[in-house]
C-alpha cells in the first residue's frame, strides 16, 4: 500500500501558509523570522510532485528491464498518485477561493 508522505509534505506546506499568528505577526508591525512565499511553497511542493514521478519512471523502466520487483513499481505508481492528488485538490481550492474573490462586490 502506497505511503501518502507526498500529500502530507503538501498539505503541510500550505498548512504553514494559513497559520493566522504568522499572517497576523507579519501584518501588525513585525516581519516573521522565517515567513515563506506562497511562491516558494508551491515550487518546493511542485518539485516533489516531479521527483515522485521520476521515481515512479526509474522504478518502471527498472522493472521492464528485469532489475526491480512489482512491488517497488506499484508502490512509486501509487505514490505518484498520491502527490498528484494532493496537487489538484490545492489547484481546486486556490480556483475556488479566486472564484469568490471575484463574486465580492467592490
Amino acid at each position: 500500500m502506497a505511503s501518502p508522505l507526498a500529500a502530507a509534505g503538501a498539505y503541510s506546506s500550505i498548512a504553514r501558509l494559513t497559520d493566522p499568528s504568522a499572517a497576523l505577526a507579519g501584518a501588525v508591525g513585525g516581519a516573521a523570522k522565517s515567513q515563506t512565499s506562497f511562491t516558494s511553497v508551491l515550487k518546493e511542493a511542485m518539485d516533489a510532485v516531479n521527483e515522485t514521478g521520476k521515481k515512479s519512471d526509474t522504478q518502471s523502466r527498472a522493472m521492464v528491464n528485469g532489475k526491480s520487483n512489482m512491488v517497488d513499481v506499484v508502490t512509486a505508481v501509487a505514490e505518484t498518485e498520491v502527490a498528484i492528488d494532493a496537487v489538484v485538490a490545492v489547484r481546486d481550492k486556490v480556483i475556488a477561493a479566486y472564484e469568490e474573490i471575484m463574486k465580492m462586490p467592490i
